[in-house]
This record gives structure tokens, C-alpha cells and sequence, in this order.
């Protein structure tokens, strides 16, 4: 996808996200980092221009929640994780650049409850590739990859690569 095909796809998941949510009033919106954090971003700028929703933005730092943690060696980079409010009874929008085998959505859910209990946690990624090893779906989705061996995605976001594109770039050696 180039930037133009980015833009529409994100507003079509914007208005889904409204569409399924008439009564909203108010919403926490989570990013990932890396990327997941600028997306979670630019859903808040969206969603503000598409409603009248009170919306807070929130960040997350997955890694002390990892199950491969000790794949990271002895002083893996932290960042920090911030909530703007109570999540407690609150409706939230995770928010991810890609979706593949489930297990960063599982530390996200773990992290999040250890801050509250939310009335509900929807999902939104602009990438699902599949190659799911948990039972996890996401509600809103960009597009959709099947990729096969040597291959990866590749998601890029003008704040911090200068482009948005999403790209399938091939495995050769252990290198892109």
C-alpha cells in the first residue's frame, strides 16, 4: 500500500469504529509501541473530526510482558507505558501495526488489566498477516496479508520513517 491507499483504508476503519459504536460517549485509545502508538495517534485526530467522543490517548510499553522476554538478553530497552485516565469501566481501542501470531495483543490484554478493568477492548490493526498461535482477532483491520516463507511486512509511518507504505519485503539470510 502507498500512502494515498494507507489514508483511505484508515479512514475506512475510522468510520467502522464510529459506525459500530453509536452510543459512544467516551474512549481510551492504547497504541503499541512502536508504531501502534503513532496510529493510536492519528484514530484520536480522526475520531475527533467523525464525533463528539471525549478521547484520551494512552501508550504502552509491552516488553516486561513478553513471553520471550529472555529472547531480549539481560537489559532489553523499556519504554515507558502511560494512561491519560481510569481505564476502569471505560471503553478502549488497542491499537497495533500488525497482527501476526497473537502474542503481542496477549501482553498488551495482560498489561492493561493490571491498570483497570475496561467495560470492553476492541482491536484495530492496519496489518493482519496471519499466522495466529492465539485465539485473537482483531475488530478493525486495514488489510489483510497471506505471506509465505521469507517473507515479512514491512509498515511505514511518516512520524518516524519518513513514508507511510506498507510493503512485503523478502527474508534473505536472516536479513530484509
Amino acid at each position: 500500500m502507498n500512502a494515498e491507499e494507507m489514508r483511505w483504508a484508515f479512514l475506512r476503519m475510522s468510520h467502522e469504529i464510529v459506525e459500530q459504536n453509536p452510543r459512544l460517549k467516551k474512549i481510551c485509545i492504547i497504541g503499541i509501541r512502536k508504531r501502534g502508538d503513532i496510529l493510536a495517534e492519528r484514530f484520536a485526530k480522526t475520531l475527533a473530526n467523525l464525533t463528539s467522543w471525549d478521547i484520551q490517548v494512552g501508550v504502552l510499553d509491552i516488553t516486561l510482558y513478553r513471553d520471550d522476554l529472555t529472547a531480549y538478553g539481560p537489559k532489553p530497552i523499556i519504554g515507558s507505558t502511560y494512561f491519560p485516565c481510569s481505564i476502569d469501566d471505560l471503553h478502549v481501542l488497542l491499537v497495533d501495526d500488525v497482527i501476526y501470531t497473537g502474542r503481542t495483543i496477549r501482553a498488551a490484554l495482560d498489561e492493561i488489566m493490571d491498570f483497570g478493568r475496561p467495560s470492553n477492548i476492541k482491536l484495530s490493526v492496519m496489518v493482519d498477516r496471519g499466522g495466529r498461535e492465539l485465539p485473537i482477532m482483531p475488530n478493525y483491520t486495514g488489510i489483510t496479508i497471506n505471506l509465505v516463507g521469507g517473507e515479512e511486512v514491512k509498515v511505514s509511518l511518516q512520524e518516524t520513517d519518513k513514508e507511510d507504505s506498507i510493503k512485503i519485503v523478502e527474508i534473505v539470510n536472516g536479513t530484509k
